[in-house]
């Protein structure tokens, strides 16, 4: 674990988010607790309805009902987000703690030209004028690698490609200087050649910046390149967490080992690729015990019977899982 003397900048702490439905209580987090400290860039990595998205949302205070938070703490510089009112969070949203969404087509209002979009930012969260915001604009359209910005700000999102708008939506994400950053799935709908750009792109930004960022993403090769720690979630849980060198050389968990084995290896042939057997089971009705037992090559008769305890391993590593892996073993 990191050097507890140091204040984090965030620290979730045994967050619990359910929605309520007509079919049964969905847990989609269930006690989730990590920190993250200035200048860090935290992947919080899992499958998809592991609860990835839904954590970015409950920090942001973005869960609408049938949602809500039922428990936990939320710390942005010791303040609880959990217990601040509407009108605190909407200072904090944009200013202190912004949000790169999955898809940039819908998060970018197609009615309005994005110079519009950008300066509405400034206009809520700075006391600039008119002239100093459109510059503004500009030097961020810039610095995401937009040419021509000062004729672009006045386009609308249909008129930008796929990794162009996800450019505008990072510049927008930056624009009035956040502590945090939440990048949720930032390059699922782009192209590999175009992922590597804007993978660069905001290594670049959080590096001049000193922001911080959640990376939520399925990917463990996109957070391999980019994170200092890794946050593993599997049905709403932190199965495991560490820094990344350690996780991606040696997990203890299986659930994580199986991710890490789903990754394309290109400096060997492989005939199929390998997969994590079975699937996630239903939130409403999760298993006794180890929710990933019925996937796990090593479950055992234990892991029926006791949900395993989040505990230290080798190096940096802590993991949910009463019979982990050791340094070099592979299942």
């Amino acid at each position: 674990m990191r050097d507890d003397s140091k204040t984090p900048l965030l620290a979730v702490r045994d967050l619990h988010t359910y929605f309520h439905t007509f079919a049964g209580t969905v847990k989609a987090v269930n006690g989730v607790s990590f920190e993250i400290g200035q200048g860090e860039v935290m992947g919080l990595v899992g499958e998809s309805g592991g609860g990835k998205s839904v954590v970015g949302f409950s920090i942001l205070g973005l869960i609408d009902s049938p949602g809500r938070i039922e428990a936990g703490e939320i710390l942005l510089h010791g303040q609880d987000l959990v217990t601040a009112g509407e009108a605190r969070l909407r200072e904090i949203r944009g200013r202190e703690i912004s949000m790169v969404f999955q898809d940039p087509m819908t998060s970018l209002n197609p009615l309005h030209s994005v110079g519009r979009q950008m300066d509405e930012v400034l206009r809520l969260h700075s006391d600039l004028d008119a002239g100093a915001r459109q510059k503004a604009c500009v030097e961020m359209l810039e610095s995401v690698g937009i040419s021509r910005a000062a004729e672009r700000l006045k386009a609308y999102p249909h008129q930008f490609s796929g990794g162009m708008r996800q450019r505008v939506v990072i510049a927008i994400a930056m624009l009035a200087g956040p502590r945090l950053i939440i990048a949720d799935e930032p390059t699922t709908a782009l192209d590999v050649t175009i992922q590597s750009q804007i993978l660069k792109l905001m290594r670049r930004q959080i590096a001049e910046t000193g922001a911080s960022m959640i990376l939520i993403t399925h990917d463990l090769a996109v957070v391999s390149e980019m994170a200092d720690h890794i946050t593993v979630l599997y049905c709403g849980n932190v199965v495991e967490r560490g820094r990344t060198r350690d996780l991606i050389a040696n997990p203890a968990h299986p659930y994580t080992r199986g991710l890490i084995d789903s990754i394309p290896d290109t400096t060997h042939r492989q005939d199929r690729l390998r997969q994590i057997p079975g699937s996630v089971p239903d939130i409403r009705n999760l298993p006794r015990g180890c929710n990933f037992r019925d996937r796990c090559p090593r479950a055992q008769t234990l892991c029926a019977e006791q949900e395993p305890a989040l505990t230290q391993q080798h190096g940096s590593l802590w993991a949910a899982c009463h019979f982990p892996l050791a340094p070099g073993e592979t299942a």
